[in-house]
């Protein structure tokens, strides 16, 4: 299977660059190569592509903004930039990879096999044609008895359940908080994927928004669960378990 792609990218350099990648890889056909975004916004309609290797800083019109005017279903975006602070953006508006540069070949290879991936279930009957609506538990792609992986910043990272503090649910994301002081994670994934996949012993699911380590709460008090000096809310829903829970777990005093 051969995919079209185009380029856009206000640097000559960069393109140029991108080009000579373009050519020397089997199953990838350069149709053009665009100045700016405004110029690919006229050229694409024109000439549609199966990928648009699109960068995100550019004058006049940025490549974010961009990506949210064209048909990201039956063309899939590649983000390339050197800031990797746009990562989540790239996951919001339904990229297919994020680039950072200078971009290398084996990072590009890696990116066109994902491309021609997404083609052929694109090609199976009821595939979805956008990654972000494959379901619920998209961004977790393996889980133990103590550590899951999720993808996050278009790496595959690995979590040991010992290091999760807690869960926050944002949308169609999560953000895992880490002990120690490390950079917490975001991954395109669900609530509740996150509760079927953890291991109940370990985690307590106290409200829609939030997932806590039991190991890690240090004190239950009316309507909050405390995480040290974080305080984070139980919802009406989930009162009762959480209840459940304190009474199979408290030692009465006499």
């Amino acid at each position: 299977m051969t995919l079209t792609c185009a380029l856009v990218d206000d640097e000559p350099l960069a393109l140029d660059l991108l080009e000579s990648y373009v050519r020397k890889t089997p199953g990838l056909t350069l149709c053009r190569r665009y100045a700016s975004a405004i110029e690919a916004m006229a050229g694409l309609a024109m000439q549609p592509v199966d990928l648009l290797f699109l960068d995100i800083q550019m004058p006049d019109l940025s490549g974010l903004d961009f990506s949210r005017m064209v048909d990201n279903q039956s063309m899939r975006i590649v983000f390339t930039t050197a800031f990797s602070q746009y990562a989540i953006d790239g996951y919001k508006v339904g990229a297919l990879d994020y680039l950072l540069k200078p971009v290398s070949y084996p990072d590009f290879l890696a990116t066109v096999q994902r491309a021609h991936t997404w083609a052929a279930s694109r090609q199976s009957v009821g595939a979805p044609a956008n990654p972000a609506a494959e379901g619920d538990g998209e961004g977790i792609t393996e889980a133990t008895a103590d550590y899951l992986f999720v993808k996050s910043d278009y790496k595959v990272v690995r979590i040991n359940y010992a290091d999760i503090v807690y869960i926050e649910g944002l949308k169609d994301y999560v953000k895992i908080y880490l002990t120690e002081g490390r950079k917490s994670v975001i991954s395109l994934t669900s609530m509740k994927a996150l509760t079927e996949t953890l291991p109940a012993e370990r985690f307590l699911r106290i409200h829609r928004s939030y997932i806590v380590s039991i190991d890690q709460v240090t004190a239950f008090s009316k309507g909050r669960v405390h995480i040290g000096e974080k305080e984070l809310p139980i919802s009406d829903g989930y009162k009762e378990v959480v209840q459940r829970y304190i009474d199979a777990h408290l030692l009465q005093g006499r």
